[in-house]
């Protein structure tokens, strides 16, 4: 799109589903960025092409900090990580990077794994109908990070309603929102305090007793760490156990060759996460805090800039054949889990957990199908994340 042609609004694109919306293809074929109009009637630019989308998560001449209140009912505060620049997103996030190596995190695999075949064995035992959100896509992630992080068992489900708010954009009033926000600090707080008195071998213990031994880290910060973590740690890897699973059923070959070759897990989720969006087409902005040249137009200082991952991981300069999923594609530079910086913190745990939903899945029900008409399915609206609100199941009964 020239820069004198009238600029879309960035609400104006809409979800199909799981689709990007098509219109952002024909943006990147036209330029890898466009200009766009703000709700406020003001513009910025959204990039649609890998290598722009990539530069924008990852160079700190776009600043996450600057653009925190920029989005319509954003609630977002500065001590969220996602919101932080340096030196603050540093010294923040230094303090739980350690639980999320790759290596404390391939530690839990057999424990995931053994939990997800046992959720997958209740839903086998009580037979069909199953729903996958409540059987399997939600009490995996939950029961993880609840235990990563030391949250009781008895407290784990008074998190949805909340998270739920939380990531809303529009399903949810700005009083129930901030409301949302109220709760989660509240019991993170109370939380923070139980393991001040009595410490345990938990995530959330060792957050606090970094905080209070070199004091680098402000009490809000720290339960906004332990919100973010918990609220990210579970609810978007239960909207993609949902996603992934739903994408094979309904292109049954490919469900149908990783029953047959589980050797490939690994590369079907990142194939199936650079396919599948989760959130939305143009994700936070960031602002420029200097004129930089991006994709061919000039970006001046102040701009509102999104980083549209959709688009980007269906980049055909980057991917071959993106709009086909490549379950064994070995070359596969996706933004799903972002770039840079803001790197998902959790990204090896979510894929740890895919993984062990997937194959539990593939491994003890492989005819498993949906159960009812697509028209009968129900999405979420409103929030930014893309999920199912349930997904019934069902399988022939011979199972026992």
């Amino acid at each position: 799109m020239r820069e004198s042609d009238s600029p879309p609004s960035i609400h104006a694109f809409g979800r199909v589903r799981l689709e990007p919306d098509p219109r952002l293809a024909e943006l990147r074929r036209a330029g890898p960025v466009t200009r766009v109009r703000l709700p406020d009637g003001s513009s910025g630019w959204l990039a649609t092409g890998w290598d722009e989308a990539r530069r924008v998560l990852a160079d700190p001449v776009f600043s996450r900090a600057r653009a925190v209140g920029r989005t319509p009912g954003a609630h977002r505060r500065e001590t969220f990580l996602i919101d932080m620049d340096p030196p603050d997103h540093g010294r923040v996030r230094r303090l739980a990077v350690p639980a999320f190596t790759h290596r404390r995190v391939q530690a839990l695999a057999p424990q995931v794994d053994a939990l997800a075949g046992a959720l997958v064995d209740a839903m086998i035992d009580a037979g069909p109908p199953a729903d996958l959100v409540r059987d399997l896509a939600l009490p995996l992630p939950i029961t993880v990070i609840g235990e990563l992080l030391g949250v009781p068992a008895q407290d784990r489900d008074r998190f949805q309603g909340w998270s739920d708010a939380f990531l809303s954009t529009t399903a949810f009033s700005s009083g129930e929102i901030a409301a949302a926000h109220v709760h989660l600090d509240d019991y993170l707080t109370e939380l923070i305090a139980k393991r001040r008195i009595e410490p345990s071998d938990d995530l959330l213990s060792e957050l606090v007793r970094a905080r209070d031994e070199d004091g680098g880290l402000s009490e809000a910060e720290l339960v906004n760490l332990g919100v973010g973590l918990l609220v990210a740690g579970y609810e978007t890897t239960a909207n993609q156990i949902t996603n992934l699973v739903y994408t094979l059923l309904t292109q049954r070959s490919l469900w149908d060759r990783l029953v047959a070759e589980p050797s490939l897990l690994a590369t079907a989720v990142d194939e199936l996460l650079r396919y599948v969006p989760l959130g939305t087409e143009t994700g936070m902005p960031r602002v420029a805090v200097r004129d930089v040249e991006l994709g061919g137009v000039l970006v001046r200082a102040g701009d509102v800039v999104y980083a549209g991952r959709p688009a980007a991981n269906r980049d055909p300069s980057v991917f071959d054949n993106p709009e086909r999923i490549v379950l064994d594609r070995s070359n596969n530079p996706h933004l799903a889990f972002g770039h840079g910086i803001h790197h998902c913190l959790g990204a090896h745990l979510a894929r740890l957990e895919l993984r062990a939903a997937l194959g539990a899945l593939t491994a003890r029900l492989p005819a498993v199908r949906i159960a009812v008409p697509g028209t009968d399915l129900q999405w979420k609206a409103g929030l930014s994340v893309r999920g199912l609100r349930a997904l019934p199941l069902t399988w022939e009964d011979d199972t026992r």
